[in-house]
Formats: C-alpha cells, sequence, structure tokens
C-alpha cells in the first residue's frame, strides 16, 4: 500500500517513468479507499487467522488477497492513452489484462464497470485513482483461490460458512488454475502473458526496473502512514453528540453509496453527513467537500446543497451521478418519524 502511494506520488512529481508493477501479499483484506473498515471486513476472524487489515489509495471493493493471487498496477500519464475519461480507461486497461489471460488459453472478457471475467465469472477485480495527471490502475488475477477464508474475512459471519455458500460464491468466481482444467500454472508464465497483454494492447515497450532512489526515499514515511489506525480506519464517523444518526444504502450503476446522517430533528437541521462505499470518484477529496458542504445545515436545503457543490466542482465519477450521493441522504433523512418529517418541511 504504502509503494502504491510512493510511485503514483514520485510519477506525478516527475521522478518516476510509466511503470507496471506486479505484486504479491500473504492473507489480507484491502478496503477500498472510501469504505469502512467495520462494514466490510469481519476484523475478530482476520485477527484470529492471522489476516492483516488495510486501506488502498484506489476506490472501488474490498478485496481478499493471499499468496494465491497476484496483482498489477499501471501507472501512467492520462495524456498517454489519448483520454482522461475514467470509464474509457477501465475500459481499453481491462481488455489489455484481459488479452493477457487470453495468451494462457483463458477466455477472459471485461465486464463493466471494472471486472474481467471467463464465461460470466470474475477472475479479476480493478480500480484506480488519479493524482494530477498521473494514474494508478490496478487489478488482481485469481490464479487460484482459498474461498473458505474469503468468506470469513469478508463480512459474512463464520458461523455461517458452509458448503452451500462457498458453491455459491464459486459460481460468481473462477480462476486461472479452474479455466484451465486444473492445471497448474506458475507465476512467471501469468507475470509474462499480462505484460505481453498489456505491451501489445496498449503499445507500449517495457522493461525490468527496481525503486529508483526518490521512490526509496519516500517509502519509510508512507510506510509508517499505512500502518496507522488512521490511515486503516480512515472513513470513521466521528460521535455525533445531541444528533440522532441515521442510514440509508443506494445501490446505483457505479457502485454502493451509504450516507450516515446525523440529524439534530428537533430544529430540523442536518448535523453532518458520512458518505461510504465502493465507488471511483475523481479526486478523492471530493466525497470530504461534499460532506463538508451538507453540515451544519436546514434539511430542507439538503437538495440544493448538493446541486450546488456538484454545478462548482469539477469532478469525475464512474457510472455515477449527483443523485447518487442524494439519494441515500434522502432516504436517511426519510426515516424520521412523521412528525419529525412535518416538521422538517415547514421549517426548511
Amino acid at each position: 500500500m504504502a509503494l502504491d502511494q510512493v510511485v503514483l506520488e514520485s510519477h506525478q512529481e516527475g521522478h518516476s517513468p510509466n511503470t507496471l508493477r506486479f505484486l504479491r501479499f500473504e492473507p489480507c483484506v484491502l478496503v477500498g479507499y472510501h469504505q469502512k473498515v467495520a462494514h466490510e471486513v469481519w476484523q475478530d476472524f482476520c485477527a484470529d487467522h492471522g489476516i492483516a487489515v488495510n486501506r488502498r489509495i484506489t476506490g472501488g471493493g474490498t478485496i481478499y488477497f493471499d499468496p494465491l493471487h497476484l496483482g498489477w498496477e499501471l501507472y501512467f500519464d492520462r495524456s498517454v492513452f489519448g483520454t482522461g475519461d475514467m470509464a474509457a480507461l477501465s475500459q481499453r486497461i481491462c481488455h489489455a489484462a484481459a488479452a493477457g489471460l487470453q495468451r494462457l488459453g483463458v477466455d477472459a472478457r471485461f465486464r463493466p464497470r471494472n471486472d474481467i471475467e471467463v464465461g460470466g465469472r470474475k477472475i479479476s477485480g480493478t480500480g484506480g485513482a488519479f493524482d494530477g495527471s498521473s494514474v494508478i490502475f490496478q487489478g488482481t488475477v485469481l490464479v487460484d483461490a482459498d474461498l473458505e477464508k474469503m468468506l470469513g474475512a469478508l463480512r459474512v459471519a463464520p458461523e455461517k460458512l458452509s458448503k452451500r455458500q462457498i458453491k455459491d460464491i464459486g459460481e460468481r468466481l473462477t480462476t486461472v488454475k479452474e479455466a484451465l482444467g486444473g492445471a497448474e500454472v506458475g507465476w512467471e508464465p501469468v507475470k509474462d502473458a499480462l505484460a505481453e497483454g498489456f505491451a501489445e494492447e496498449l503499445g507500449i515497450q517495457l522493461s525490468p526496473g527496481e525503486l529508483n532512489e526518490a521512490e526509496a526515499a519516500k517509502l519509510p514515511e508512507a510506510h509508517s502512514e499505512m500502518a496507522a489506525d488512521e490511515w486503516i480506519h480512515l472513513h470513521t464517523p466521528r460521535a455525533a453528540e445531541d444528533a440522532t444518526v441515521l442510514e440509508a444504502t443506494h445501490r446505483s450503476s457505479g457502485g454502493l453509496i451509504t450516507a450516515q446522517v446525523a440529524v439534530e430533528a428537533d430544529r430540523a437541521m442536518v448535523k453532518h453527513v458520512h458518505f461510504s462505499g465502493d465507488f471511483f470518484v475523481n479526486p478523492k477529496r471530493m466525497v470530504f467537500d461534499l460532506e463538508a458542504a451538507l453540515r451544519n445545515l436546514p434539511m430542507g436545503r439538503v437538495e440544493e446543497a448538493v446541486n450546488g457543490f456538484f454545478d462548482g466542482s469539477e469532478v469525475e465519477m464512474l457510472m455515477l451521478g449527483r443523485e447518487d450521493f442524494l439519494t441515500p441522504v434522502k432516504a436517511a433523512l426519510g426515516q424520521l418519524g412523521e412528525n419529525d418529517a412535518e416538521r422538517a418541511g415547514s421549517e426548511g
């Protein structure tokens, strides 16, 4: 995680070239940048089974990662591929990754918004983030899978583990090994195939390299920051004193968005709103800025504030619109008692 941030920052500063990086992890759960650990991870299960928990700098959903999985990452200037559009970049890079897997004999295909599938079953999830003109776009490849641990870590109660549930998730996921009829495949052939797919489909040349001096110099500080609880639990909302906390989740084509809304119903006021979910937005601070725009606001002015924020902001979102953030806030406020809701309307 620290190297993700280091290479992206160094690239933006002009100290790192466009880069393809492969990576493997010991067992861990990596939540997306905008997600809440408590919503996504069974932390006791992870602690009992030696599964680390951390946060990615990229958006999207939670990933269970272990030595059976291979990660890949591209760092590049958004002008390299002739577009900075998030959806267009996602599609082009996923097509390239799928082309790499096809070299192994795996019939991989891109599926919006950010998956690579084999016969309708997911073999790779992807996601990205921007830092100015620099982009990190990353994905995982399920070379093989330990479904029982994956289910136990990813917010499915351990006592509910059963052969039926493992079979169900197995029907949604597949692996390189399964796609090849059970044949074993080494890490180097998978890496070589992906690299060749990226090089050919994206029109790039690749040569082996190590961390440069600028990247190595940044690593200790980044490592310290990303090992801290403040980073791992970044999106834990603060306590709301003298307020009622309401929560609603909206499922959109761009992912799940949960709004946790602290209100003073007797004053028809929104004290603050906290958003979390598996969505992709640029810049990442956009969510914090939107939350600030909804702080200490009369309930009747929520829609006006959301529209005003998006009208005045340069924001990129993958398969999302402003309504996707407004909808869960309104749904949360709709949970107020009928008298409170009537008062909110009259006082707004």
